[in-house]
């Protein structure tokens, strides 16, 4: 870039310049709260949120470290975030995640604000859901797709914190025999289906254990279609994915259940960086703020309110 000379007389600072400094330091103050308390495991990947998630001794980031024009992006001035096609409801709509409609699309329109990126600075790029979580150099900045962190999956890439506590639960056609289940011993005969690579499919192997492999499909839609032809009598998938595909896509099936949270803390998604990524600890510290100020209850009740309670599966 040329060097420009300046003129050195002074001049008046512009009002709006003073509001826009203002609203810079207010900022600041808040990054610094959060990132103060932003979870480190020990590699120094951040990871979970304040429920049960290592620490490492490492300094947090100061909020100076993750000024936008200090953050080391894809691109400079912009927020590159990725996310698989279709981008399912109810965490996106419309098949549009630039549209900032949906849990998913708008909780990341919050964190790129709080980060300093206004939405004209967010460039959102198509990432396979396996893509983003294997090995690898990464193409974005950030991931959003439903991913939950995983001590495995971190030995690839890093995570922010959560930003949402998920369950996974079952859906059958109403007049299946599976809709019948109670346990998860009720289904070890149903042949079930799940999403190649996610903690739906873990469920499946881990927690219900079938008499026979599952089917594993390469995107939930797939799997979807295979329920209603009957080449599945049962697929698993997280909860509020599961109320939208029994309300608005397969309206012949019910929610069998879901399964309880285990361990010391619960399931949770989170945005997925590349390994060792210099974003983590500043994306985690804007999660967490969003988390300690309300923001992402606020989003969580607007965007996946209907995802109510279902019967829990012991």
């Amino acid at each position: 870039m040329p060097v420009v000379n300046r003129p050195t007389r002074r001049t008046a600072t512009p009002a709006g310049t003073r509001r826009t400094a203002r609203l810079a330091a207010s900022f600041a103050v808040l990054l610094t709260a959060a990132v103060g308390c932003a979870p480190q495991d020990d590699t120094g990947s951040s990871s979970g949120s304040g429920s049960g998630a290592g620490k490492s001794s490492a300094a947090p980031p100061t909020a100076a470290a993750c000024a936008k024009d200090k953050l080391a992006t894809q691109t400079p001035g912009k927020l590159t975030v990725g996310t698989d096609k279709p981008a399912y409801a109810p965490w996106f709509q419309d098949d549009d995640p630039a549209s900032g409609k949906g849990f998913e699309s708008a909780v990341a329109y919050a964190l790129a604000e709080r980060l300093g990126y206004g939405r004209a600075d967010v460039v959102w790029q198509t990432v396979p859901f396996n893509t983003a979580v294997a090995p690898g150099a990464k193409k974005f900045d950030l991931d959003v797709n439903q991913i939950s962190v995983s001590d495995e999956r971190r030995r690839a890439v890093d995570f922010s914190s959560g930003y949402y506590d998920v369950r996974q639960a079952v859906i059958a056609l109403k007049d299946s025999p599976a809709a019948k289940a109670r346990s998860a011993a009720d289904l070890k005969h149903v042949k079930l289906g799940a999403q190649v690579g996610t903690t739906s499919l873990d469920v499946v192997n881990d927690v219900i254990r079938p008499d026979r492999a599952p089917a594993v499909f390469q995107k939930n839609d797939y799997a979807k279609t295979a329920l209603k032809n009957g080449q599945v009598e049962a697929i698993v998938v997280d909860l509020p994915t599961a109320f939208y595909i029994t309300s608005a896509e397969v309206q012949d099936a019910r929610i069998v259940g879901q399964f309880a949270g285990t361990g010391d803390k619960p399931e949770q998604f989170g945005f997925v960086l590349d390994k060792g990524s210099r974003l983590t600890s500043c994306v985690s510290g804007a999660v967490d703020s969003l988390r300690k100020d309300g923001t992402l209850a606020r989003l969580e009740k607007k965007w996946l309110s209907e995802a109510a309670d279902a019967p829990v599966l012991k």
